[in-house]
């Protein structure tokens, strides 16, 4: 499919790719005091994994859900060593049948974690299986077929599900319910990803000055993942460049020439835009229309594309379709019609420097 061949190859995306994955476990925190940012999740967090401990149970299931690249599975991963249990790791779409699931389940141990990524494509079937696992924890199996079928109970010891979903409307409710935590995580603040590039830096050994820090985060979309793959990119232009150190001066060359602008968006955003602006006069069109415009998958623009326009208010989405703002005109450097400025009324832009209130 399109959006599978594409996505990966952008610099800025945040979904997952093999270069991510080999430097993963170097990179990601062990523990909640070295994890950064989403101050408020880690707050509730820790006051549920102190609670468990100090009852000497296992945790309740914990539902994560956001956008991709921003640590649900590094939060999982920390979870099982704050409580010092064994944990299993799996995906929604590779569970296909009950028979999968209920292999996993027998084998996991008291207090042991199973982390489902992609928690909302898991099949109904095997959704049915997991309802009494989670509440009960018991397996109901069904052993021999026709009339001489019989349903057989088994208990399994106490365990923790936790779940990581980017799609938690697509969630079915009876699901959703068994979770008795869910946190949302947010695009994180451009000082959390300075702090993270730095970190990254320091573990792979790169000399990194914090103007280049700076730099790097400004464009990483408020996602460590985007950050750290763009760490990776600009010490590759570093080493071959400019002796090896990250300046912001070198920062802003190497990402430069990979088309990544000020704000982070790449080629396709502004294509996105560009088509909603140039082809269908601002808007408002449908998703659909905007990726046979520009030849993506509808579902790329929505899950990868359209969340950061949203957040940058480039974007609004309507009853009739997606239209461009006029921050997206002012930052193309396109004129916004006279018929965009009636349906805008005058807002502050994102460009425009802080007012003054008379006060020093």
């Amino acid at each position: 499919m399109m959006n599978e061949k594409r996505t990966p190859e952008r610099q800025i995306s945040p979904q997952p790719s093999s270069g991510d994955k080999k430097l993963d476990g170097l990179l990601r925190p062990q523990s909640l005091a070295e994890f950064t940012g989403q101050e408020r999740l880690k707050a509730n967090l820790s006051i549920l994994l102190e609670a468990a401990r100090g009852r000497h149970e296992p945790l309740d299931h914990v539902l994560f859900h956001g956008p991709p690249g921003l640590g649900k599975t590094t939060l999982a991963q920390i979870v099982a060593n704050e409580m010092q249990v064994n944990i299993r790791n799996t995906a929604g779409p590779a569970i296909e049948r009950a028979g999968d699931l209920a292999a996993i389940l027998t084998n996991l141990r008291a207090g042991d974690i199973l982390f489902i990524d992609e928690v909302h494509r898991l099949g109904r079937a095997v959704e049915e299986i997991l309802y009494p696992a989670m509440e009960d924890f018991v397996l109901d199996i069904i052993v021999g077929k026709g009339p001489g079928a019989k349903n057989v109970r088994l208990k399994l010891p106490r365990f923790t599900v936790i779940g990581a979903t980017t799609r938690l409307a697509l969630l079915t409710a009876p699901l959703r319910a068994r979770f008795g935590a869910a946190y949302r995580m947010d695009f994180y603040e451009q000082t959390a990803i300075e702090t993270i590039v730095i970190r990254g830096a320091r573990i792979i050994d790169v000399p990194v000055e914090p103007a280049g820090a700076s730099e790097i985060a400004r464009r990483a979309r408020g996602t460590p993942r985007v950050g750290l793959r763009l760490l990776r990119r600009v010490r590759d232009y570093a080493q071959v460049r400019a002796g090896g150190r990250i300046t912001r001066e070198v920062a802003v060359a190497a990402l430069d020439l990979l088309e990544i602008d000020d704000l982070g968006l790449d080629d396709l955003d502004r294509r996105v835009l560009l088509s909603i602006i140039e082809k269908f006069g601002g808007g408002p069109v449908g998703l659909d229309t905007i990726g046979a415009s520009i030849s993506e998958e509808s579902d790329t623009i929505m899950d990868v594309v359209e969340p950061y326009l949203l957040q940058l208010g480039f974007l609004e989405r309507t009853a009739r379709g997606r239209v461009a703002t006029p921050h997206a005109y002012q930052h193309l450097g396109i004129t916004l019609p006279k018929q965009q400025e009636e349906q805008f009324p005058a807002q502050p832009s994102l460009f425009d420097p802080p007012m003054n209130d008379g006060q020093e």
